[in-house]
């Protein structure tokens, strides 16, 4: 316990260190796995867009004796035989989404509904969205994205410089596209609520990732006219420096996310909250992962290749073989010894 309550000061001071930015070839490996189980899963099962997006009717009944199987059965009854989502919301309401019908479908749906679960059909909530509106509300999600992005490259070029915003926009396309894949993986609904939780996790990743670039600045303001080390060194001494901030964060923000997860969608069946908090979730543990393992680690190469860098490189590495030499010599005289001199022989 005493050299784990301490850990933070001794990497802080660099008196422990973990090479991320040399084994950074594990970390891409790992991150390839998860973005082509990403794709793959995109690819066969694709996302489940809620009725905001493509478009449909959507009935919410409220009854003391809600369930799905009934709610199947009215739809059965009313000849309804398009691909349907239904859910149980709490103990006494059944949310029935279904692709676009005509006004004859709807009213068959409402008066089954109705006799089913032994409601009158004005308690019935029923809303019907178009399509139009649904592209409508796809188009400007996506420009709302893709504005976050071009604001935030132009915000780290003009604080940081431009390789920052270049590292720092590919973590979060990496954290992005890998909670798409695990939300297509799960099957959940893609819904308002859930891009509302992908522009909050680009917001948490680009904050973790800002923390520590701050430091990598910090540590390699004057590193080419010091020359005590490379750009990758300084880097990742920055990484190990804020490591423990970034982890407690992380863990603080993960607690009552999981917490709306588990609790709030799981046992209280509150639907919207799923689709938000499942999200947050994902995007918090994947932007934790990116700012250290990723975002750095791209950072130091892309700088790396800098003839100034490579100059620098060359000279801390001529340094260290030359005082690794130096210290070599000094050790072999050491172990040899003080030179035995011949006795002399006493003349009489």
């Amino acid at each position: 316990m005493a050299k784990l309550s301490g850990i933070g000061g001794r990497l802080y001071r660099g008196e422990t260190s973990y090479d991320f930015i040399g084994k950074r070839r594990r970390w891409y490996g790992f991150s390839i796995l998860l973005l082509l189980a990403s794709a793959i899963t995109l690819f066969t099962q694709g996302l489940h867009l809620g009725i905001e997006f493509k478009g449909g009717s959507s009935f919410t009944v409220t009854s003391a004796n809600a369930s799905i199987p009934l709610a199947e059965s009215a739809l059965r009854d009313a000849g309804v035989n398009t691909q349907n989502i239904i859910q149980k919301v709490g103990n006494d309401k059944v949310r029935i989404q279904t692709e676009p019908l005509s006004n004859v479908q709807q009213n068959a749906v409402q008066d089954q509904l109705a006799a089913k679960f032994n409601v009158s059909i004005e308690s019935i909530d029923s809303q019907i969205i178009g399509p139009s509106w649904g592209k409508e509300i796809t188009r400007k999600a996506l420009y709302g994205l893709f504005g976050f992005l071009i604001v935030v490259m132009l915000y780290l070029a003009m604080t940081f410089e431009p390789k920052m915003a270049i590292s720092a926009i590919i973590a979060v396309v990496h954290d992005v596209f890998i909670t798409v894949g695990i939300y297509a993986l799960v099957g959940f609904e893609v819904t308002p609520a859930t891009v509302i939780g992908f522009l909050t996790i680009l917001g948490y990743s680009l904050y973790d990732t800002v923390v520590v670039f701050d430091k990598v600045h910090e540590n390699t303001k004057s590193i080419v006219a010091s020359g005590r080390s490379t750009y990758s060194q300084a880097a990742n001494l920055a990484v190990n420096q804020t490591l423990v901030r970034s982890f407690n964060t992380s863990l603080i923000a993960l607690l009552p996310v999981g917490s709306i997860l588990f609790v709030g969608a799981g046992l209280l069946g509150a639907g919207t909250l799923k689709d938000l908090s499942l999200a947050l979730f994902i995007g918090l543990a994947t932007g934790t992962y990116s700012s250290i393992f990723i975002a750095t680690p791209i950072l130091a190469v892309l700088r790396e290749r800098e003839p100034a860098m490579r100059a620098l490189a060359k000279r801390v590495g001529t340094r260290s073989a030359t005082a690794g030499s130096t210290e070599s010599t000094s050790k072999q005289l050491v172990d040899r010894g003080p030179r035995n001199q011949p006795k002399r022989k006493n003349r009489k």
